[in-house]
Order: structure tokens, then sequence, then C-alpha cells
């Protein structure tokens, strides 16, 4: 006869593996959201290098970040919701969005991003 029983049940790993399945799903999903931004932030980042040292315009970024929000492929936030201020003789491009990506049913994932650029005037 056994006095005690070691080790986990059948139940008990199931209970295990869903959870850890969970969370694999939930990475699953939020893993192109988290792309998405570093594009977001990769645009952000060319744009000010490019415009740095020259008179230039949040309108003219603007255009710059179109082209590159083009070919990245970024649909979560558009240049024209990009936020600029002026800030010496430069500019800080700032961009503040929210993604959201369905998961179960009527349950959603969202993340908040917030990402500022300096851009150096003349």
């Amino acid at each position: 006869m056994r006095s005690r029983q070691r080790g986990a049940t059948f139940l008990g790993m199931m209970v295990i593996v869903g959870i850890i399945g969970f969370g694999l799903y939930a990475g699953i999903r939020l893993l192109p959201v988290y792309f998405e931004y570093m594009a977001v932030v990769r645009a952000m980042e060319q744009t000010a290098d490019e415009h740095s040292g020259n008179m230039t315009s949040p309108q003219t970024m603007r255009v710059s970040l179109d082209r590159r929000w083009s070919i990245e492929d970024i649909k979560s936030v558009q240049p024209k919701e990009m936020e600029f201020k002026k800030n010496g003789t430069g500019y800080t491009m700032r961009a503040w969005y929210r993604a959201e990506v369905p998961f179960v049913g009527n349950i959603s994932l969202v993340a908040d991003f917030d990402k500022s650029v300096d851009v150096k005037g003349p």
C-alpha cells in the first residue's frame, strides 16, 4: 500500500498546458503589433536622419513618413496622426497610438505605444 501519491495528475497537467497555451496564443497574436511598432520607430528615425541639419517643415516630414509607411505597410497609425512640436531649431516627432487585435470571441488585446524622435535643425 502506498501512503502518499507523488506527481501531477492528468487533470493538473492539462490545466498547466492550457495556461501555457493561452499565454503562447496571446504572444502570437501580439507579435505582429510589436513588429509594426518597430517599423514605425525605424521609419521615424530614418526620417529624422534624412531631415536633420536641413530647413524642414512638418509637412515635408509627413510626406517622407508617408512614403516609408507605404513601403513598410504600416496600418495602425498614419503620418497625419503624428504630432510635431517645435523645439529650438528643430522638431520633435511623436507617435502615440493604440493597437488592438482580436483575441478570443469578443475579447481583444490592446497595446499602447508612445515614441518621440528629435529632428535637429540647422
